[in-house]
C-alpha cells in the first residue's frame, strides 16, 4: 500500500545509508508493479529501503521482512514512499550521503522542488531525502575575518554532522568597516591584529598591543570596553561590534558574545556560544537549536 501522507514527515532519510538496497528494473515503477516485484524476494537483514530505477526513473520504497534475525528475508510488505513522477536521481560525487544537511543541499541545487532525491554521492553510496525543507538558522557574525568565523565553523559541523536534521545557515553579518563609516575617526582601536580590519584614511591600534592611549574610537564589544577601562583607567567612545545585541529577525539563531568564556547560552530563540568557540561549543549550540525547532526529527 502507499504510505499515508501523514507518516510521511519531511526531511525523512535514512538511519544509515547501509539500509538502502538499489535494484533496477524494466518497466513501469507503479504501485502494483513495485509489490509484485518485491513481495516475496529476499532482502538482506539490514535493508529498510529500496531504491528501483527503471531507465531514468526512480522511485523510493519502504519494505518489512518476516523477520530482521536470519541473514536474509522474504519481503512481506512494501509502502512507497515517493513514486517515480515525484523523484529525481542524483550524482554528485562530492555529496557525504550519511549527512543529512549534505542530502539537503544537494537536492535544493539539482532538484529543487522535488519531493524525493535520491544521491548517488562519495564513495559511490546511495541514500535520498524525501520532503526536503531544512531548519533555517540566521548566524549573527562580525566580518572581517572573512569568511564569517562563526559561519564557517558552523558549515564544517554540518559538512559531518550526521544526527543532526537538515540545516540551512543564513548569514547576518556585521562589516565592521561599514560600522567605522558611521562614526568617522581619526583613529580607532580594534581588539587586536586577528580579524585584519583597516579603516581607510584613518589610524589603526590593537588593544591586545596596549598602545599609548590615543584619542581614538574603540570598534570592540563590551569585554574590549572592560579591557580598555583596566588599561586607561576609563571607557572609550564606542562602536558595539557585539552580534548578540544585534535585533531583528525571527527563528533559530546562532550567535556569540565575548561575555561568554566557557559554556554556551539558551536566549529565547537563539542560542550564543563563546567569543572563539570550539567545534564542540558550535555543534552543541547546533544540536540545541535543533532540539528547540525540531524536536521530533530522528532519521528514519
Amino acid at each position: 500500500m502507499t504510505a499515508p501522507a501523514g507518516s510521511i514527515r519531511r526531511n525523512l532519510v535514512p538511519g544509515a545509508y547501509r539500509g538502502v538496497a538499489v535494484t533496477s528494473v524494466d518497466g513501469v515503477l507503479d504501485e502494483p508493479a513495485l509489490r509484485s516485484l518485491l513481495i516475496g524476494r529476499e532482502a538482506y537483514r539490514r535493508t529498510r529501503f529500496i531504491v528501483v530505477r527503471s531507465g531514468s526513473r526512480v522511485a523510493v520504497v519502504a519494505v518489512r521482512k518476516a523477520s530482521e534475525q536470519p541473514l536474509f528475508a522474504p519481503i512481506t510488505g512494501v509502502d512507497l514512499l515517493v513514486g517515480a513522477a515525484d523523484c529525481a536521481f542524483v550524482h554528485d560525487p562530492e555529496v557525504d550521503t550519511a549527512v543529512p544537511s549534505a542530502l539537503a543541499r544537494a537536492a535544493a541545487r539539482h532538484a529543487p522542488g522535488v519531493r524525493g532525491v535520491v544521491v548517488q554521492g562519495r564513495y559511490g553510496h546511495i541514500s535520498f531525502i524525501i520532503d526536503p525543507a531544512p531548519l533555517r538558522v540566521t548566524v549573527r557574525e562580525v566580518v572581517p575575518p572573512n569568511p564569517a568565523k562563526l559561519l564557517d565553523q558552523a558549515r564544517r559541523v554540518l559538512e559531518v554532522a550526521e544526527d543532526l536534521p537538515p540545516i540551512e545557515l543564513v548569514p547576518d553579518t556585521i562589516d565592521l568597516t561599514e560600522l567605522a563609516a558611521q562614526r568617522p575617526s581619526e583613529h580607532y582601536l580594534l581588539p587586536c591584529r586577528g580579524g585584519g580590519v583597516a579603516v581607510a584614511g584613518a589610524g589603526t591600534a590593537y588593544l591586545d598591543e596596549r598602545p599609548e592611549r590615543q584619542p581614538w574610537t574603540l570598534i570592540g564589544c563590551e569585554r574590549s570596553q572592560q579591557i580598555h577601562e583596566w588599561f586607561y583607567a576609563q571607557r572609550a567612545p564606542q562602536l558595539d561590534i557585539c552580534p548578540r545585541a544585534r535585533q531583528g529577525g525571527a527563528g533559530p539563531v546562532l550567535t556569540k558574545c565575548c561575555l561568554l568564556e566557557a559554556q554556551i547560552e539558551v536566549d529565547g530563540e537563539r542560542v550564543i556560544v563563546p567569543w572563539g568557540a570550539s567545534l564542540r561549543q558550535v555543534t552543541d549550540a547546533l544540536t540545541e537549536l535543533a532540539r528547540q525547532w525540531e524536536p521530533t526529527w530522528a532519521p528514519a
